[in-house]
């Protein structure tokens, strides 16, 4: 590994020493100086054919000026190598703390000297918020606009926020925002720019975690709750192992004999599995919700709402739902009011929707283990970068319990010691209720702590829980990655602290303030006053009174900043000589990536830390994956409950059970990703076809082009079908031509279509005349709506279709069939006929109308 950081160093050593110099050079430019550089770059640029690696060392330079002037920080040249990386599209790993906000703007601004806009996609709105904040200091200096989309920024705002040169947004409202634009009826209502760079914060959270999921814009569909209501009431009645199996592993549910005839016996009906009925998929769904989706894990009820929550992060998921009823399903089971089923107007997958970028690059802390994955589908390198002061954090063996009380005890006792040496202690779990079970022990143990789940009242304190996670003597309790993306610094953030103290006393009055003794010791009354009463921000400093008070505002800000930052080192200091953040894992996760981001809390910026995993044999990975031989193993070794085994047996078999477990997920997400290329083929031709219709100005043309294709598709027809004259007669009628079928009969096939186009070309032109003279441009109006009607509604219907394909296309392997092959042949029919069906349906539409408006 040594070996590859060095390769890399090497190869790009003479870049990084003449960034270095070339910044130098920059020092002794004035602010305004530094900002021509970018009107500077950007026509060298054009002068070399937009080539981003001319300009790189001057870019990268200016960019490193930009920050130290911002933010008084000098990057380091493993900062400068991550940019270069992914300059270069690929990713580049680097660990906790390395400064990965920072790498993304040096890239950020070499491609946003081209126009043609940068977009950095972040996991959350407070990350999104967070770093445009800091990226609108940095381009402040060198003319770069930044915009920022987040869940609150309206229809308008967004069409702003999209053109300027690098726009800061969450992965989620990207895909949705693309997903709309594809549904505008008025090219007015198109609110992204061509996808031409994007920088992926988080990268395997985005592009592997989240993979799994397509996403899916919905349209509400008929509410009938009565077979969700019955199927909730049978699966009551149902028995695991009896009447139906679990498959954890494949989060699937298959009905036994007995099961099925159960169901029969209560729904009274011959066949569950009739293809006229749906109930199967009702009880499915219902077994489902009852034993694969939990409360507090799966999701929480917030408002009398069934809501999300994400598996990955933690974190609640408002305004989502699952499909396929499982939502609904859920919410039977709870007896919460059933919302409507809804159908699917357009979806993506995240692999085909970045994909769609000229240039895509990513950074994490994590993703050597899925470099395959991320070299397969999305052509992206792995580089691991180094870091800039070498890790020295531990990771400790596992401890491993029979039982999972003895391991939580042993948790609890081990918080307990931490707590009492005052060792800032960061605890991973992987559910709301495992979260609340430990806080509950924790606090019958008067071991104070803070907790980190989904739960609103804890949510709105996120940033706030992890500030505090680094100081002395902090136990904090946190599902899974919750406070991804936010530095745990050892002792405290000075400036945070600062800038909550500051807003507390500002938002405070006197009577209600209540000063802590180190601000009491350092400010003067006078100054507490002028904390409480001033509401001076950056925003308002357009008069002299202003000025003056932002001035002394900014005096104070440094003065208990600087106070802050001496309590804070000392404290480091005495954390460091405890061994420093000490991270708890209490399960191993599916992937060893997630449990690498748990560890990589710790040991940040060359600071001592520790990680260990405390795990038992109830686990879900040894339950679900380990199989019987690591239980065998244990109780051959006649151990108490209360020891914990420490071996490298164990450790391996974990490993492999993980590497399995890897495994089988890729290969649902390359499934998925194989299936749905064969959809986002399709959805691009829809997606352009509607693009020139909605760019167009005159769609006469595409109309006529549309009944040419009718005319000579119908006419094959019609000689396949041995010169039926009933297809000619259809032909007509769809044409809207009055004329004679036994005159068609006498011409030959080419005479035939010559003579039908002709006669399509008189047939629309008296159409024109006659619509023109109700309302001028009334037919130009009527053929885009009726084109967008109609492409919009055959793709939804074409939606459902390929849904219900691939569901039962499996089936076909029992055949000795290729179900992908299968699966191609019969959507490429499908789309043809749907093709067809579009161009039939609006020609139908156009030629046959007969509008009277009343004046």
């Amino acid at each position: 590994m040594l070996q590859i950081f060095n390769n890399h160093i090497n190869k790009y050593k003479q870049t990084l020493i003449s960034i270095n110099k070339q910044s130098k050079i920059l020092q002794k430019y004035s602010d305004k100086k530094l900002k021509e550089q970018t009107q500077i770059l950007k026509i060298k640029l054009e002068n070399n054919n937009l080539n981003t690696n001319t300009i790189l060392i001057d870019a990268f330079a200016v960019i490193k000026e930009a920050i130290f002037r911002a933010l008084n920080l000098t990057l380091f040249d493993v900062q400068l190598l991550g940019g270069i990386i992914l300059n270069n599209n690929s990713i580049a790993e680097m660990k906790t703390g390395e400064g990965k906000t920072l790498v993304a703007l040096l890239p950020a601004y070499l491609n946003a000297l081209t126009g043609q806009g940068v977009q950095i996609i972040t996991v959350n709105d407070y990350l999104a918020t967070r770093d445009a904040n800091i990226a609108n200091k940095v381009f402040s200096y060198l003319n770069i606009k930044i915009g920022l989309i987040t869940q609150q920024t309206n229809f308008h705002d967004r069409q702003k926020q999209y053109t300027q040169n690098i726009t800061y947004i969450t992965n989620s409202e990207l895909g949705f925002d693309y997903l709309k634009d594809n549904m505008a009826i008025h090219k007015n209502n198109i609110i992204q720019r061509n996808f031409h760079y994007a920088i992926i914060d988080e990268v395997d959270s985005i592009l592997i975690d989240e993979a799994r999921t397509p996403l899916i814009i919905s349209g509400i569909g008929d509410t009938n709750d009565k077979p969700y209501i019955q199927a909730q009431n049978i699966s009551k009645v149902l028995i695991n192992k009896i009447d139906y199996k679990v498959e954890e592993k494949s989060k699937n549910i298959i009905l036994t004999e007995k099961g099925i005839s159960k169901c029969e016996r209560i729904l009274r009906i011959k066949n569950l599995y009739d293809a006229k009925s749906r109930w199967i998929k009702y009880i499915l769904n219902a077994i489902k919700a009852k034993e694969l989706f939990l409360r507090n894990r799966d999701y929480i009820i917030q408002n009398n709402q069934i809501i999300i929550v994400d598996e990955f992060t933690g974190r609640i998921m408002e305004g989502r739902r699952w499909s396929d009823g499982i939502h609904q399903s859920i919410e039977a089971k709870e007896n919460i009011k059933i919302e409507a089923e809804n159908k699917t107007l357009a979806s993506i997958t995240y692999q085909n929707l970045f994909l769609l970028y000229n240039k895509l690059a990513g950074m994490t802390g994590t993703a050597k283990t899925e470099e395959n994955e991320f070299l397969n589908i999305y052509k992206m390198n792995v580089i691991t970068i180094p870091t800039n002061k070498k890790c020295i954090r531990k990771d400790l063996s596992d401890l491993v319990y029979k039982d999972e009380y003895n391991k939580w005890q042993s948790v609890a006792n081990e918080c307990l010691d931490m707590y009492k040496i005052g060792r800032p202690t960061l605890i991973g779990t992987t559910s709301i209720q495992k979260s609340e079970l430990l806080s509950e022990m924790l606090k019958k143990m008067k071991v104070p702590h803070n907790l980190l789940n989904a739960r609103p009242e804890n949510v709105l304190k996120e940033a706030q829980t992890i500030l505090q996670a680094g100081q002395k003597g902090a136990i904090t309790i946190s599902t899974n990655m919750a406070g991804r993306g936010t530095d745990i610094i050892l002792g405290g953030n000075a400036e945070k602290t600062t800038e909550l103290i500051i807003e507390k006393y500002k938002s405070q009055q006197q009577n209600q303030c209540i000063m802590n003794n180190e601000i009491k010791e350092l400010l003067t009354t006078s100054e507490i006053k002028f904390l409480q009463s001033t509401n001076i921000t950056k925003e308002r400093m357009h008069d002299k009174d202003c000025i003056e008070n932002y001035n002394k505002l900014t005096t104070i800000y440094f003065k208990v900043l600087n106070k802050y930052k001496k309590i804070f080192e000392q404290k480091k200091k005495e954390i460091l000589d405890l061994g420093g953040l000490y991270v708890i894992g209490t399960e191993r996760h599916e992937s060893r990536r997630i449990d690498n981001q748990l560890r990589g809390r710790a040991g940040r910026q060359g600071d001592r830390g520790t990680s260990r995993f405390f795990l038992s044999l109830q686990d879900n990975l040894f339950r679900v994956f380990g199989g019987s031989k690591i239980e065998n193993l244990i109780n051959s070794l006649n151990i108490d409950d209360t020891t914990p085994i420490e071996s490298i047996l164990l450790t391996r078999s974990l490993n492999s059970a993980q590497k399995k477990v890897e495994a089988y997920f890729y290969d649902i997400r390359k499934q998925l990703y194989e299936y749905d290329e064969v959809i986002h083929n399709q959805r691009k031709a829809i997606y352009n076809e509607r693009k020139k219709v909605l760019n167009s100005t005159f769609t006469r043309d595409c109309i006529l082009e549309y009944a040419e294709y009718t005319i000579e598709e119908m006419l094959t027809i019609y000689i396949t079908k041995n010169q039926d004259k009933n297809t000619l007669v259809s032909l007509i009628k769809l044409l809207n031509i009055k004329d004679n079928i036994e005159k068609l009969s006498t011409m030959n096939l080419y005479e035939i279509q010559h003579y039908l186009n002709e006669q399509l070309r008189i047939s629309y032109d008296l159409k024109e005349i006659y619509l023109e003279q109700l309302r001028p441009g009334l037919i130009r109006q009527l053929e885009k709506y009726y084109l967008l009607q109609q492409i919009d509604q055959a793709w939804q219907e074409h939606i459902d279709k390929m849904n219900l394909l691939k569901e039962y296309i499996g089936w076909r392997s029992y055949g000795q069939q290729d179900p992908l092959i299968e699966y191609k042949n019969e959507a490429f029919h499908l789309f043809i006929n749907m093709i067809i069906y579009i161009r039939q349906t609006v020609i139908y539409l156009i030629m046959r109308s007969r509008l009277i408006i009343d004046i």
